[in-house]
Order: structure tokens, then sequence, then C-alpha cells
């Protein structure tokens, strides 16, 4: 007999698989097999496991078999952190700004010079927009300036100005609100308090350049715009200023953010103002807040 046969016969030789009980040896079941019965199973067995296994890696397990997955990963956290520490390095140097302005502020010299805030936005990345090579605060501007840094101006009055002053002018409204204190110069009151929902925006009301962004014990983050006409407009108590000094805005861009800052004010709310020519104006005369 060949070995081929002998292999045929080995393969193809059926053997008899009885099931019986234990306990009074009757038979449950039995089936027959063979040799390349149990080879193809066995191979059909493995074939699916591999198969398995390949989805699981590039599926579930991923993250544990695949290296160009782990890098992939690792690049974006990798880019992530870069782009966490430049939002970091931009906060800390608006911090330094802020920290350096309230130094200048409390040792009398006005705070930071026009020139070193220009040279900090140029070295802050994505800036946005530089100081204007021709913006020059007015004598009107720089006495309100004054009046930030000072005792309130008790000696200041409502200049009567004609009806077409602001005839073609139209002022957004700063934030929608309710309205708890008005205008009343006589109490030192030069603006109107407005409540509204908390983060709400703040909005400019004319185009106009930001000649004033920083913090006082009062006021808390205030901010000051000057618009055409020497006509300056004021938010107080903010939370948040998302501007800066030098900064050009347009009517209803989003300039800070409601806030309950400084030790005059009650709650959270807007206080805001109006100064024409270095007089305070009325501002429910220009301007709808409900």
């Amino acid at each position: 007999m060949s070995l081929r046969t002998k292999i045929r016969n080995w393969l193809t030789e059926k053997y008899l698989i009885v099931i019986r009980k234990k306990q009074d040896f009757s038979v449950l079941g039995s089936f027959n097999v063979s040799f390349s019965r149990i080879i193809i199973v066995g191979v059909l067995s493995l074939s699916m496991i591999f198969f398995i296994s390949l989805v699981l890696t590039r599926t579930i397990l991923r993250q544990w078999f695949d290296p160009v997955y782990m890098e992939t990963e690792n690049t974006a956290k990798i880019l992530m952190l870069s782009d966490i520490v430049d939002s970091l390095s931009v906060a800390v140097s608006q911090k330094d700004a802020y920290l350096a302005n309230i130094q200048g502020i409390i040792s009398g010299d006005g705070g930071i010079d026009t020139a070193d805030l220009e040279e900090s936005a140029a070295a802050m990345p994505n800036s946005g927009i530089s100081k204007p090579a021709d913006f020059r605060p007015s004598d009107a501007t720089l006495s309100i300036l004054d009046e930030f840094k000072s005792a309130p101006m008790e000696s200041s009055s409502p200049l009567e100005i004609s009806g077409n002053s602001f005839a073609e002018t139209f002022f957004f409204t700063p934030i929608k609100g309710v309205l708890t204190a008005v205008f009343d110069p006589q109490d030192d009151h030069f603006g109107v308090d407005i409540v509204a929902k908390e983060n709400e925006p703040v909005k400019a009301i004319a185009d106009g350049t930001v000649i004033l962004a920083s913090w006082t014990l009062d006021t808390g983050y205030i901010l000051s715009v000057q618009h055409s006409n020497e006509l300056i407009s004021i938010y107080k108590h903010n939370s948040v200023i998302l501007k800066k000094v030098g900064d050009i805005v347009r009517a209803g861009e989003i300039i800070s953010i409601i806030g309950n800052t400084g030790e005059l004010t009650t709650g959270q709310h807007l206080h805001f103002e109006l100064w024409y020519k270095g007089s305070p104006l009325n501002p429910q005369e220009f301007i709808t807040f409900d």
C-alpha cells in the first residue's frame, strides 16, 4: 500500500463518537468524525479568529495595536497643546500690560504710555487692528479721562445741544434690558444703569476708536470709545473687556460683557454714559434700551 493511499485512508476514515450518561450508560447521541473534517473545522476557526482580530485592531483595539493611530493622536495632542500655549502667552502678555497700567495709575503717572501700548499690541499674535497713526485725543476727551482718575465732576452740568447735532447719526443700543437708574447729573449720576441677563454682550453705539480700556476701584472694568464730532461713549462695571486702547470698533460690534465689577455697583448691570464736548448727555434722548 502506497503512502498516498495510507494518508487518504487516514483522512477519510470515520470514527463514531458516542455520548452516554455516566449513571446508566444510556446513549444521548452520536456523530461521525474524520481527520479531514477536523482539519477543515480547524482552518475555518483559525480564519474566523484572524478576521475578527483584524477587525478589532482596526476599530476598538486600534489605539493599542496600530502605531500609525498612536502617532496621529500624539500629533493632534501636540498641536492642541501648542495652541493652548500660544493662547496662554497672549493672555499673560495682556495681564502684564493690565497690571503695569494699574501700577501706573496707582503711582500717579497716568498708566501705560501710548507707545508702550502700541508695542504690546504689536507683539501679540493675531492682535487685529493697530492704533491709527493720526489718532490724537481732543481736549474734551482728555478732560473726561481726567474724570476717571479724580473725584466726581460735581460742577458738570448738561450741555444744551441743537436738535440737529446728531440728526444723521444712528446709535445702536449697547444692551437691551431694564432701566434701573436714569440720568441725574445733580446726584453725580452722568449716565443710565441697565440691568440685563448674565454674560450679555455689550455693543458699541457707533463707529469709533477705543481711548480707554482699564479698571478702576469704583467702576471696575471700564471702556470708553471716541466717536466723531467729539462724542464719547462710556461703558462701566463690565466683567470682561474685549478691546484695547487704539482698537477701531464698528457700530453694533461687541466690545465687552456685562458684569458687576467695582465698588459703586449693587448688582450686575451696565452703567452707560454719553459725553459731548466735555459735557454729559442724557442717553435716553438718543437711544432706546428696552
